[in-house]
């Protein structure tokens, strides 16, 4: 992974250490390549977090790294159902490697949880028992770092071309 893209993954990493959700972290860490700011990719992609608004489905890390997935090969047509089909394919090739790399793409799982339903919708209080009980550093890490390797294989793709 060049330079950049290893401080792409620390950005995001301490994004989540400032008390954004997994999703802000891993969006915003790349928000500039699409022509966002950060502050318009952490409000993008603020519900996602706690496995999509506190629900504890979905890793918000992951869904981080499917909002980027829409921002890189997206389409804004309704008619485009190759393009649909192209940008379905990268989030589950994304997805496996997620879930490959961590055993599950569930964020109560991920968590340890019992049960996946609703949570009190406040968030917990980011303290140090909080980080040191939680392994959501490092899903957001590891999915900043499979965006990074995904960009990273598409810039050696269009160079060859």
């Amino acid at each position: 992974m060049d330079l950049d893209y290893e401080q792409r993954v620390a950005r995001a990493v301490e994004l989540f250490k400032m008390g954004y959700n997994c999703a802000q972290a891993v969006t915003a860490a790349f928000a500039d390549e699409y022509g966002y700011t950060e502050e318009q990719a952490l409000k993008m992609s603020a519900s996602f977090g706690g496995g999509i608004g506190r629900m504890r489905e979905t890793c918000g890390a992951a869904c981080g790294m499917f909002i980027l997935a829409g921002l890189d090969t997206g389409s804004a047509d309704a008619y485009d159902r190759q393009g649909k089909a192209d940008n379905y394919a990268l989030v589950q090739q994304l997805a496996d490697e997620f879930r490959r790399e961590n055993g599950s793409l569930i964020c109560a799982e991920l968590l340890g949880l019992r049960e996946r339903r609703p949570q009190v919708p406040v968030p917990d209080e980011r303290t140090a028992v909080y980080y040191e009980k939680r392994p959501c550093a490092k899903m957001v890490e590891t999915a900043a770092c499979i965006w990074s390797k995904y960009k990273k294989n598409q810039q050696k793709s269009e160079k060859k071309q």
